[in-house]
């Protein structure tokens, strides 16, 4: 069987190559007229054999077995070899670091195209691969390497791909057309994608711990919430609705925006996320029985004042900043230019409200029922979130991590 080998030395990756056919010693007779050969994309010249013997006419016996002959791929320099460049004519140069396993399938694809020619087609620099963390030089690792060897088109691939191609056209003409690009589309699904460096479980530490930070932030504020002034409850919470819904870059408190006339008014916080669309927030000091009344009106549970004034509180904050249009948009631009980044430029487009305020903890069965109702009502414009809603969600957040 024809076989072709890489093996490392100290000095150099060598090519071994073994013929298929015992009497067959055609790279030899090659080199003898020519002064070179192609084995499987590889060049060699007769300078490159590993031994000048290889190349000596000593067995003259035309059924004595031919002997496998070995050239020389690559010379060692420093912790790499270096491959050389007339073997895949290549203009730059490539290093495999010496610790790699190396097989005939890191250099040429099944369908016989040379990897490092394909590559050298598109870099005008040299080519590392494989190396240690702590090396100075840029390289590429290993593993990505070999998973993008894996995802070269094979020659099933190319033979699907011309079939859809032609299908494509004379489906329009031939009704018995088979659908080859279905066929196409359904293999490059199953075929498996290159995966990079998984990032979830890179950051998981990290996330956790800042999850469980507010967890406990917030539980602290909870548990003395009369220790806060309102101006300091409402930019702790802030902080912490910045850290939950990173959409948002930038918030602000006490935006005026005008009314009537000459008349302003304030907006307690308003919100930009990074395409410089502005939402509005309210955020209120979580008194436990502001969310839903205890007596029944007509067999429900209706709003408790202080959530219906909240409510319409917000809904004239979205009324005058979208009457603030794009005269707004310009003068909020202009404020917040130096705390924003560069050349964003805030949007005011159907502006959102959220309401931070109140526990659920306490309410019954059918406060919960009739307090979702509410909450799905105002939904296209408003999200009402309680701090109980707010517990629950990083509760689920830290459990999912750390299923991770």
């Amino acid at each position: 069987m024809e076989t072709i080998k890489i093996i490392k030395t100290e000095k150099y990756l060598v090519l071994k190559y073994e013929g298929e056919q015992i009497n067959d010693d055609w790279v030899r007779n090659a080199l003898k007229e020519e002064g070179e050969v192609t084995i499987k994309r590889f060049y060699f010249e007769v300078c490159d054999l590993l031994y000048e013997h290889d190349f000596d006419d000593k067995n003259n016996d035309e059924d004595a077995e031919v002997l496998p002959v070995e050239f020389i791929l690559a010379e060692r320099d420093g912790d790499y070899y270096r491959i050389k460049k007339k073997v895949f004519s290549l203009n730059n140069h490539f290093y495999f670091h010496s610790s790699l396993k190396l097989t005939r399938k890191h250099f040429i694809a099944e369908t016989k195209i040379s990897i490092l020619k394909s590559i050298d087609s598109l870099v005008t620099e040299n080519i590392r691969i494989g190396g240690s963390q702590e090396s100075q030089e840029i390289f590429m690792p290993f593993e990505m390497y070999e998973d993008m060897i894996k995802n070269f088109p094979t020659t099933h691939e190319k033979y699907l791909y011309s079939q859809a191609r032609v299908a494509s056209i004379i489906k329009n003409y031939f009704n018995s057309t088979t659908d080859a690009e279905h066929k196409f589309e359904k293999y490059l699904n199953n075929k498996s994608t290159i995966t990079g460096t998984n990032l979830t479980k890179v950051f998981k530490k990290y996330e956790l711990v800042k999850y469980e930070t507010i967890y406990d932030k917030l539980t602290s504020m909870l548990n003395n919430e009369v220790g806060y002034s309102e101006d300091q409850w409402q930019n702790e919470i802030l902080q912490i609705i910045l850290l939950l819904y990173p959409k948002y870059i930038f918030a602000t408190k006490t935006v005026y925006v005008p009314i009537d006339g000459n008349k302003k008014k304030f907006l307690d916080f308003i919100l930009i996320d990074s395409n410089g669309n502005v939402d509005v927030i309210e955020i209120k000091k979580p008194f436990s029985k502001v969310i839903m009344t205890e007596n029944l009106y007509r067999n429900n549970h209706t709003p408790h004042r202080d959530l219906i004034g909240t409510v319409m509180q917000v809904e004239k904050y979205l009324y005058h900043l979208s009457r603030y249009g794009a005269r707004g948009e310009r003068t909020l631009t202009q404020k917040y230019s130096s705390e924003l980044p560069e050349n964003l430029s805030i949007k005011i487009t159907n502006p959102k409200g959220f309401i931070i305020m109140g526990r659920s903890k306490n309410l019954k069965n059918g406060q919960l029922a009739d307090f979702e109702i509410v909450k799905r009502q105002y939904k296209n414009v408003i999200d009402i979130i309680t701090y109980d809603d707010l517990l629950q969600r990083l509760k689920f957040t830290i459990t999912q991590i750390k299923k991770l």
